[in-house]
């Protein structure tokens, strides 16, 4: 099977699985801020350190750009989804489906001989799917992932724009804020990606 034709049944696996869109886009297009990493501390977010997945535990935005130099491609996908879950009991499960994704994408593409194919979500997979657990069994016991199949690292904490990914991809992003007024934007965008190789 050609690259072509596998990347393209990478981004209908997205869309199957519940992406709304998949697009395959260059890894030099992704665009890496320090500042936007730095945001996971200062102010510190409330699931810094909480996991694996999150800083400090990550590599963080240095070595995500060396960890590129072994990629040129990547399936980036978003889900949109109604404004007002993200503010609610549903914004769990949207994180849990994005994350869900994204690791089957990574799944296939390492069967396909893409053997270093490496995936991002977003949101903290300890909220996502330890919550219930007083602490992240990697972090807290040197022990394994309790969902390895499924919880993958958050893009925040690589300093990934998610914005510039949107762009690239070609789709307008849609955010969603507690100061949304009804109507103003129905519905929110949040995306994942894939480095594909």
């Amino acid at each position: 099977m050609k690259d072509q034709n596998r990347f393209s049944a990478l981004t209908e696996l997205a869309c199957r699985l519940g992406a709304s869109d998949a697009k395959v886009i260059c890894t030099a297009d992704i665009s890496i801020e320090d500042d936007l990493a730095n945001l996971c501390k200062e102010p510190q977010c409330e699931n810094y350190g909480q996991s694996a997945s999150c800083p400090p535990y990550v590599s963080g935005p240095s070595g995500l750009r060396e960890l590129l130099t072994d990629f040129r491609q990547a399936v980036v996908f978003k889900l949109e989804v109604p404004s007002e879950s993200l503010f609610s009991n549903d914004r769990q499960d949207i994180f849990r489906l994005l994350h869900e994704i994204a690791a089957n994408i990574e799944q296939s593409a390492v069967q396909m001989d893409y053997h270093n194919s490496k995936a991002f979500a977003g949101g903290s997979c300890k909220r996502l799917f330890c919550h219930d657990r007083p602490n992240c069994r990697v972090v807290n016991e040197g022990g394994d992932c309790r969902y390895p199949g499924c919880a993958r690292p958050s893009m925040s904490g690589f300093g990934i724009n998610v914005s510039r990914l949107m762009q690239i991809a070609g789709w307008t992003m849609n955010r969603a804020t507690h100061e949304s007024t009804p109507g103003q934007s129905p519905m929110a965008t949040v995306c994942g990606l894939v480095l594909v190789g």
